[in-house]
């Protein structure tokens, strides 16, 4: 009998194609309402570039501006860029399940592809329970946060009931998304020194970047850890590991600097650097001006940006769980383990395939993008390498340069930008028009490595 060959539309519906194109659909609108006059502050239509930019930045929340976001776009302007990513942080699982239901006379198994092919780490039936914890969170946080933002800004700085309540509930949301996106010029600079503004932010940023395979897992086993999924397990270890190396780094590195923590109290310089940490990973806020950094600290963002947050959460960049499985890949080798083990679990070799597959893939987009963006700008190279990973991270933070950039060059950051947010691997899913195995296997050798 011969093989059935896949008919060219449902090669296009591959669901890591849909989800491919549903961002790109997204982008498109929203590039689109960008460029009506209404949504500038000023006389005229945005232009194209701009519009184009800042609905990638929203989409992929990463941050990135070329134009200050609260003089430059009126209200309408500004509530479509929070549409855009509430619909880029979490709304993209969702938006691909329902595709998958409106091209397959199938949902059902087309649904949890779908869903699996974004998080990569979900089981069959989990698809519901996770799409109610999604919104659960996602409204129930987002609210909580807005909500804290709003009466401090009210109380505590004497805004009227208006403004203090669009600031706390654009703040609160993009910090959920990890979106980066603020209305202040100097982003939260201004509130270097409140806890009572930054730490809500950094519970938003937390939550909605650890990635809701590890919600929903808390939300069933959070009395009994010792059933946590190893997932949970690694995405929780390892961002508290990150969180405490990027705290401790920040507060070495910048304890002296006069244009940083400098000048603060030591709670002050306490609070600032734990933000940092709880920023630079994916979230894309500033309550220091990053141009002022030391170079050490520069490097530390690089590091902290790359690997980014939790799986199939708001967060960009590597992930987590790669970083933690590629960590315990090489411990394993070092000591002459044939298995990668952690927390009495053996990581399955397709896991650790993967996580090489999207090192070895983000690296080389990053490089790429580097050395274009080089050939572009006359900008150090310390500034280019931060633009190029603060945007396929997802991280959202600039040195200061992204509006001087020129429109080729924002362009390219553009590109990293989404690059980074679908994910190379689903990208480089997208292109396979369909998997086979093979019915044979070579003779197995072992090449020098090393």
């Amino acid at each position: 009998m011969k093989p059935q060959r896949r008919s060219p539309m449902k090669a296009i519906l591959h669901p890591a194609r849909a989800v491919t194109l549903a961002f790109l659909a997204a982008i498109a609108v929203g590039t689109l309402l960008l460029m009506l006059p209404i949504a500038r502050a000023g006389e005229g239509a945005a232009p194209w570039n701009v519009a184009a930019f800042t609905a990638v930045s929203a989409v992929c929340v990463v941050g990135m501006a070329v134009v200050d976001t609260g003089t430059y776009w009126s209200g309408f302007g500004q509530w479509i860029i929070m549409l855009l990513f509430q619909l880029g942080g979490f709304g993209m699982m969702t938006g691909a399940t329902l595709l998958g239901l409106m091209v397959n006379r199938s949902p059902r198994l087309r649904t949890r592809m779908m869903t699996q092919t974004e998080s990569r780490t979900l089981a069959l039936g989990d698809v519901a329970s996770v799409a109610r914890v999604v919104l659960f969170v996602t409204v129930v946080v987002q609210l909580i946060i807005s909500a804290l933002l709003i009466l401090r800004l009210r109380f505590g700085y004497d805004m009227a009931w208006g403004e203090a309540f669009w600031s706390g509930l654009f703040h609160g949301v993009s910090a959920f998304n990890n979106a980066g996106f603020s209305i202040h010029a100097d982003g939260l600079m201004r509130y270097a020194g409140d806890a009572l503004v930054l730490g809500p932010m950094m519970l938003a940023i937390v939550v909605g970047g650890i990635g809701f395979p590890v919600l929903h897992d808390l939300r069933h086993r959070w009395r009994d850890p010792r059933h946590w999924s190893l997932h949970t397990k690694l995405t929780l270890t390892g961002t508290l590991l990150l969180l405490v190396v990027g705290f401790v780094a920040t507060l070495l590195l910048e304890w002296d600097n006069p244009r940083t923590i400098g000048p603060f109290s030591l709670a002050g310089k306490l609070l600032n650097s734990l933000f940092v940490s709880v920023a630079a990973r994916t979230a894309g806020f500033n309550a220091l001006d990053i141009g002022a950094l030391t170079q050490e600290s520069w490097a530390l963002h690089y590091f902290l940006m790359f690997i980014g947050g939790g799986s199939a959460g708001t967060a960009g960049g590597v992930k987590v769980g790669t970083f933690m499985v590629l960590f315990l890949l090489v411990l394993a080798e070092a000591r002459g383990h044939a298995d990668t083990e952690a927390f009495g679990r053996r990581v399955g070799a397709s896991a650790q395939r993967q996580a090489i597959t999207v090192l070895v893939l983000g690296s080389t987009v990053v490089a790429l993008g580097t050395i274009v963006l080089l050939r572009l700008t006359d900008f150090p190279i310390g500034q280019v390498i931060f633009e190029a990973i603060a945007a396929f991270g997802s991280a959202g933070l600039s040195t200061g340069i992204t509006a001087q950039l020129p429109p080729s060059a924002q362009m390219v950051l553009a590109l990293l930008m989404f690059f980074g947010r679908v994910g190379t691997i689903t990208i480089a899913t997208s292109l396979i028009l369909g998997e086979r195995r093979m019915p044979y296997r070579y003779p197995e050798e072992h090449p020098i490595v090393g």
